[in-house]
């Protein structure tokens, strides 16, 4: 009997404790209609009140065709109502990034970001936000990149606080990359990288979150992917589809390829690109002839 208990209890050190992942959707879908709607309120009354007060009595209720053209008020109503769509939308933008950046703000004093690894089989305060981090960021992201104006990405990421995007820095419509990531001033990322802070392992596994840095003047091509952990260094430049796995730290300084990337040297480069040394000395030659001009 002793040696059954022992067994028992040898068998029960070895059980891998699994628990359902607990989302807090009763809190987390009220915040979700509070940026929603609040973010549409303000634009509406603003456009409901030109269309009511201005737009309505001198435009649509104008029933002489060329008292439009001859009427200021009418053509001023006629002329201004794209200017007052667009200024509303960006309202709208507006008010997403800042009522979003109050719950990030909140959820950063309760739990800061910083890179480690979150077990997912023990509750804690730390994977709740983690949860809702990645929750509260996706509506944010979807409007700013999905409307027609992607390039203020940028700037919701900076005010935020979700992400630091240096000067002069361009990122193409991308995968995740939403928060804890780094890039420096004056790089390129090409269409769809694969930008991840975190990985999960497994189904039930642990999460590994850590920032993912890039440098300055780095240029990606195009498909390329950037792990938890990784830094770039300054000046890389990444060919199409070239992975950068977890912790990869480069030097910078180089050309990079592959899945898991790695450095490609000049021979290699050329043959890559299908070049020769010919078109190497002709395209310095040509360089040279510019900068005499």
């Amino acid at each position: 009997m002793e040696s059954k208990s022992s067994d028992q209890k040898e068998n029960s050190g070895n059980t891998i404790i699994k628990e359902e992942i607990s989302l807090n959707l009763r809190l987390w879908l009220p915040l979700f209609y509070v940026i929603y709607f609040c973010s549409f309120l303000i634009p509406s009354i603003i456009f409901m009140t030109y269309m009511m007060l201005f737009y309505l009595p001198y435009f649509l209720e104008i029933k002489n065709f060329m008292f439009i053209f001859t009427n200021l008020p009418s053509l001023i109503a006629s002329i201004t109502i794209p200017f007052v769509i667009i200024i509303c939308y960006l309202i709208h933008l507006f008010i997403v990034a800042l009522v979003t950046r109050w719950f990030w703000n909140y959820s950063e004093k309760k739990s800061p970001s910083k890179s480690g690894i979150i077990p997912r089989n023990i509750p804690s305060k730390t994977l709740d936000l983690y949860h809702f981090k990645s929750f509260i960021i996706k509506y944010p992201k979807n409007a700013f990149s999905r409307g027609p104006f992607p390039w203020l990405l940028k700037w919701m990421y900076n005010f935020v606080g979700t992400n630091k995007i240096g000067k002069g820095s361009v990122i193409e419509e991308q995968l995740a990359g939403d928060r804890f990531v780094e890039v420096g001033e004056n790089s390129y990322i090409g269409t769809n990288p694969g930008i991840s802070s975190h990985a999960v392992e497994g189904i039930f596994g642990n999460i590994s979150f850590a920032k993912v840095k890039i440098g300055n003047n780095v240029t990606a091509a195009g498909f390329n992917c950037f792990a938890p952990g990784v830094d770039t260094g300054n000046n890389s430049w990444l060919l199409p589809m070239t992975g950068a796995t977890k912790y990869n730290i480069l030097k910078g300084n180089s050309y990079y390829f592959g899945a898991p990337l790695r450095k490609i040297f000049k021979k290699r480069l050329m043959e890559y690109l299908q070049i020769t040394e010919n078109d190497l000395k002709r395209a310095e030659e040509l360089k040279q002839n510019l900068k005499l001009k």
